[in-house]
């Protein structure tokens, strides 16, 4: 059994931090939690909501109805009481003009200035959160230092905690919490990928803040000085891939992020990277276009474009995130597969993993290799005739780094170059640098990783999905092995090159093949067709800026089957 409050409001009314402490709590509490967030593009106004999920089994995406809204204007009343449950509840400050909704309206305000300060009602409305799940408030003082630093703030939210749950009732039965003794951590998508980035080795991190990637940023800014790494904010992105070339053509090891048209401005950046062989990770943190676009919701929409993403062919590899702990774990092997093979590695997250948060287990960072894989000076054998661009039996050459061994000059251009790095415009050498770039793809593949399959294991319907389409894809199968549809699902991470053999093993087993994408064009599904001739029967898509929830997309397939 889980539970779901939607908390509401206006941008500038503390929806966000109120969602954050709240599922913190219950997070402290011992239970799993999994938060997404719907917000505007805009400082004030409009209206933003945070859904918080939690209960005492591992939760994967969000549930669209409701036990609890927490309502802070009347908007969140109209636009979401239609979402709750039988028995669930609305509650709201007793200011408020309800009209004919039945809610509990409460003196938060009041109370908040009562305790001393009118800004404190938002504790006042958490603390009758936990009284309506009978959730006790004690031992949430250390927590509270986490969000406030001044002593007094921390003792004034504790005061209205108090309140809040003296001045409610208990409405819901919830069970012991499952995980107070347990070793788990809640992150969010961004962090996740900040965090793989510096576990990862990175030293050098350039960006321009472009929603929803900015969190990778600022988590890595916070970090800089204890992991001594550097974190530039650049004018724009095409100075920012430029500076994180730039960086790895000298050594360290660098990354770049953005969003939408950030990326699409990347794209030249991109080209060099590969003509020079430079190895470099690019995070694409999806929303909806095109141009601006949504810039604050979800998409699945650039994987297109992202495979093709530069003039003429040049090799890459495109990653896709299923999930936080896959952000975390994919993010250092994007980094050691980028320098193994000097290659560009593209990895696609989507808003609605970069700003969900779910309780996970703890990282390991024991079995975390980082592969260089760089000439070191007291095994190098070049003089003045070093090649940068070398042709060797598995068609990666030795990579040294510039300044590092006397009387050797690292060459790197962007037009088309000889063995040494020299400008070389003849027929025969563009053919065999092109031949060499491009037997990167054969030599990647070795590496890949088959997407993860769910469900019954000779289904008559295949589902074909994504990235973060995982966590609803994995609930809506679990609501469907109730009703015995015979049914499963391959979920991708690895997606350029493509991996094929557990596509053909299914394909050949399945009756119907169902495409789930957050996208107008099924673009993996258009990408499995053109590479293995495979034809999907039909399709699901969602393209309105919002994640599927399990349920949702449990119907959807029940309508298409």
């Amino acid at each position: 059994m889980n539970y779901n409050i939607l908390i509401g409001g206006a941008a500038g009314q503390g929806v966000a931090t109120t969602g954050k402490i709240l599922e913190s709590i219950l997070k402290r509490k011992g239970y799993f939690v999994f938060t997404n967030k719907d917000y505007m593009s805009r400082v004030r106004g409009g209206h933003n909501f945070t859904q918080i999920r939690f209960g005492n089994d591992e939760l994967y995406s969000h549930n669209s109805d409701l036990d609890i809204i927490l309502a802070f204007n009347k908007e969140t009343i109209i636009n979401h009481s239609s979402r709750l449950k039988d028995n669930g509840i609305i509650i709201c400050d007793y200011n408020i003009d309800t009209d004919n909704y039945t809610v509990n309206k409460l003196p938060l305000i009041e109370t908040a200035k009562d305790v001393g300060n009118a800004k404190v009602f938002t504790s006042v409305a958490i603390g009758a959160i936990l009284k309506a799940f009978d959730i006790e408030v004690n031992n949430t003082t250390n927590l509270l230092n986490k969000f406030f630093k001044d002593e007094n703030l921390i003792n004034l939210n504790y005061a209205a905690l108090v309140r809040g749950y003296d001045m409610f009732k208990n409405v819901f039965t919830v069970s012991e919490p499952k995980l107070i003794n347990k070793d788990t951590i809640s992150i969010n998508g961004n962090q996740a990928i900040a965090l793989g980035a510096l576990a990862g080795g990175v030293t050098f991190y350039s960006a321009y803040p472009m929603a929803p990637s900015t969190g990778i940023m600022k988590y890595l800014y916070s970090k800089s000085n204890s992991m001594n790494i550097l974190v530039e904010q650049a004018e724009d992105e095409i100075a920012a891939i430029n500076m994180a070339i730039g960086a790895s053509y000298a050594g360290a090891r660098s990354m770049t992020a953005s969003s939408g048209g950030g990326f699409s401005l990347m794209v030249e950046g991109l080209g060099l990277a590969a003509i020079t062989e430079t190895p470099l990770v690019v995070v694409n943190v999806q929303r909806p276009g095109p141009a601006t676009g949504l810039p604050t919701r979800t998409a699945q929409g650039d994987l297109g474009f992202v495979i093709n993403s530069s003039q003429d062919d040049l090799p890459l590899m495109v990653i896709s995130l299923k999930n936080h702990q896959d952000a975390f774990y994919q993010t250092i092997r994007a980094l050691n597969l980028a320098d193994k093979y000097q290659l560009l590695v593209i990895i696609l997250s989507d808003q609605y993993l970069a700003d969900s948060s779910s309780t996970i287990e703890k990282f390991n960072f024991d079995d975390i290799k980082i592969d260089r894989n760089i000439a070191k000076k007291n095994n190098c054998k070049y003089s003045d005739t070093y090649k940068r661009y070398e042709y060797t039996d598995d068609g990666i050459s030795p990579r040294l780094i510039p300044g590092n061994h006397n009387n050797i000059t690292v060459l790197a251009d962007s037009h088309e170059h000889n063995e040494y790095g020299n400008i070389d415009e003849s027929k025969k050498n563009r053919i065999n640098m092109m031949d060499k770039r491009m037997n990167k793809i054969k030599l990647v593949k070795k590496d890949l990783i088959e997407p993860e399959y769910y469900g019954m294991n000779n289904p008559e319907t295949l589902l074909v999905a994504w990235g973060s389409s995982e966590g609803s894809i994995k609930e809506a199968l679990e609501l469907l092995s109730k009703e015995n549809v015979s049914i499963g699902a391959l979920v991708f991470g690895d997606i350029w090159p493509l991996p094929i053999k557990k596509m053909i093993q299914y394909s050949n087993i399945a009756k119907t093949i169902i495409s789930v994408e957050h996208n107008h064009s099924n673009q993996l599904a258009k990408l499995i067709s053109q590479e293995l001739q495979i034809k999907f029967t039909d399709n699901i898509n969602k393209y309105d800026g919002r994640q599927f929830s399990g349920y949702e997309l449990y119907k959807s397939i029940k309508e298409v089957l």
